[in-house]
């Protein structure tokens, strides 16, 4: 019996870019068949999305993007990461360095080496963050490109490794 793989995606608010990468993400699961083999989940590095302990929703042009994409998404809120959490997930993918640097602040370290970034899967770099530069589609097409590498890879895994039902 393969185990499921738990992956959670990181951003600075856990209102644009992870959450639209969470939705991707379980879209192309979906799609490819292997959705039932992989929790996917989202949240923030800052609190600052979270006010009187209740996370703000997705932001509005992250939703619309969403939705010209064919994407389908349930109503959430912003979470932050915490500490406890490394132990919970196999794979932790910010969207920027920055991101990066805010888990490993969390964390304390990263000994397992289950923190990357989205467009490692791809070319490398950074989703640049639409909340400054407004380009939602922009920041779309890269999350989408490195969820579907990412689903590739995951679809190559459970096709060699297939769980016993």
């Amino acid at each position: 019996m393969v185990d499921k793989t738990a992956i959670m995606f990181v951003c600075y608010g856990n209102i644009c870019r992870s959450p639209m990468a969470e939705f991707c993400l379980k879209s192309l699961l979906d799609k490819n068949g292997i959705s039932d083999f992989v929790t996917v989940s989202s949240s923030a590095v800052s609190d600052e999305e979270i006010v009187g302990g209740v996370g703000n929703p997705v932001y509005p042009p992250a939703k619309s993007e969403l939705t010209r994409r064919g994407v389908s998404f349930k109503e959430r809120r912003a979470v932050r990461l915490k500490k406890e959490d490394y132990g919970k997930y196999d794979l932790f993918i910010g969207m920027d360095e920055s991101n990066i640097r805010g888990m490993l602040e969390i964390f304390g370290k990263d000994p397992l080496n289950k923190i990357v970034k989205l467009k490692d899967f791809t070319s490398g770099g950074d989703v640049a963050d639409p909340w400054y530069t407004r380009r939602f589609d922009i920041a779309y097409d890269e999350i989408e490109a490195g969820c579907r590498a990412l689903t590739e890879m995951l679809r190559q895994k459970y096709a060699q490794n297939p769980r016993k039902k």
